[in-house]
């Protein structure tokens, strides 16, 4: 079953607001099996919608839309849809009620602009959507479905997630079902390695890659010193055969695999440290935050992420993470001996079984020659001893602090 997803939006093509509604679209419907062909995006423009409309439907099983469902004049989806499908607004009453139960508290907000908003296409299925008030819409066309959302990311996420993917399963069931071949599987197999040019990895999986089925592809996908593997088959292979391959592939990379699966670094240490009741705190220089956030950004993170000390200045590091100013004058604040103090000082303070410290020249300026701009060290304090590690990680500012991250958690994964 093929998709399409058109995200509409001026604000998108002008670079004010990033498209991370079509990323995570995109990873949900290959999870439930559905392939996504395209992704389109397309300004608040009647014309360029129904050309987009056209072209999608010409390909796909699914369209799925987002943005463009506001109270105000440059929301204008619903309307285009309307038109689109030789239709024609009505009041959904079930909407109404909804939106007057949503702004009760609020009757500034219960004005004639908002009730435009329980106004929806006559021949539309209307969805609750309980967390905003533009109604998600699902449009048939013929034995194609298109699916109307809001652009909000977490409307659009809970959207999905509780009425529309449930939706088209129902569908999928039905004696008419949609798409040419509903009961196709999408399966996908990831795992991450490290320690390795992608071009010499290449040259490892050769005859890996030319003796693999037709129907079964492999994908690298490099990003700051890890990449990612990603073994697919469209529906021409069976669960079984795709893991039979999946499990050679991570014989010949068993020297540099760190993961069997393609969760990010962060997700992987907290998944060992919640199951073992063990515990992290970092020390951040040059990374300035970013590690803490990468380990407490997702669910369940307080089961083993304590907390983090920002000692971007120097003055932090001597008074809170006691590093002597002797040691910071004697080797530089970016040295082994300067990791090493601060790791197994928040270690002590934090009481956590591991910590990890960083402390770099992220640059652009404040390099020298002995230490460059990109030079980081990173230290682990572990329950079997501390240990660090000096990286030379390039000389663009966010590279050098994203990369850091990538070093400390790949670092950390080695000893736990």
């Amino acid at each position: 079953m093929r998709a399409e997803i058109i995200t509409i939006g001026d604000e998108l093509l002008i670079g004010q607001v990033v498209d991370t509604n079509s990323a995570w679209m995109a990873e949900r419907l290959n999870e439930v099996g559905i392939e996504l062909y395209q992704i389109t995006s397309v300004h608040d423009d009647a014309a360029h919608i129904k050309d987009a409309l056209d072209e999608a439907f010409s390909r796909a099983d699914i369209v799925f839309t987002t943005g463009g469902l506001g109270p105000t004049k440059d929301d204008i989806t619903k309307h285009v849809l309307c038109e689109y499908f030789g239709s024609h607004l009505i009041v959904d009453l079930r909407v109404r009620a909804h939106i007057e139960d949503l702004y009760k508290d609020r009757p500034d907000v219960l004005n004639r602009l908002t009730a435009t908003q329980w106004l929806v296409p006559a021949c539309a299925e209307i969805l609750e959507n309980r967390v905003g008030s533009a109604p998600l819409m699902v449009f048939h066309h013929g034995n194609q479905l298109l699916a109307s959302m809001p652009g909000v990311p977490y409307e659009m996420k809970i959207a999905m997630e509780e009425q529309i993917l449930p939706y088209i399963q129902s569908q999928i069931t039905t004696a008419q079902p949609i798409g040419r071949n509903p009961k196709s599987q999408i399966l996908h197999r990831t795992l991450q390695v490290t320690g390795i040019p992608e071009s010499a990895l290449a040259i490892l999986l050769e005859n890996f890659e030319n003796s693999m089925p037709e129907g079964l592809h492999l994908a690298y996908l490099p990003k700051d010193g890890i990449i990612r593997l990603r073994l697919s088959s469209y529906g021409e292979l069976t669960e079984a055969q795709v893991q039979q391959w999946f499990d050679e592939l991570k014989r010949l990379t068993t020297d540099y695999m760190i993961a069997e699966t393609g969760d990010p670094l962060e997700v992987l240490v907290g998944k060992i440290l919640t199951e073992r009741h063990q515990t992290i705190a970092t020390a951040e220089s040059c990374t300035g935050g970013k590690l803490a956030s990468l380990l407490s950004k997702h669910p369940g993170s307080s089961a083993f992420y304590y907390g983090s000390i920002i000692s971007y200045d120097n003055s932090v590091k001597t008074h809170l993470l006691d590093v002597p100013e002797e040691i910071i004058k004697t080797h530089g604040v970016v040295s082994e001996e300067v990791v090493i103090k601060m790791a197994n000082a928040v270690r002590k303070q934090l009481n956590t079984d591991f910590t990890i410290a960083t402390s770099g020249i992220a640059g652009p300026s404040g390099g020298s020659l002995e230490k460059p701009v990109g030079t980081v060290w990173i230290a682990w304090a572990t329950p079997n001893g501390t240990s660090a590690e000096c990286f030379h990680l390039g000389k663009l500012r966010e590279q050098v602090t994203d990369r850091a991250c990538q070093k400390a958690l790949v670092g950390l994964l080695k000893r736990i």
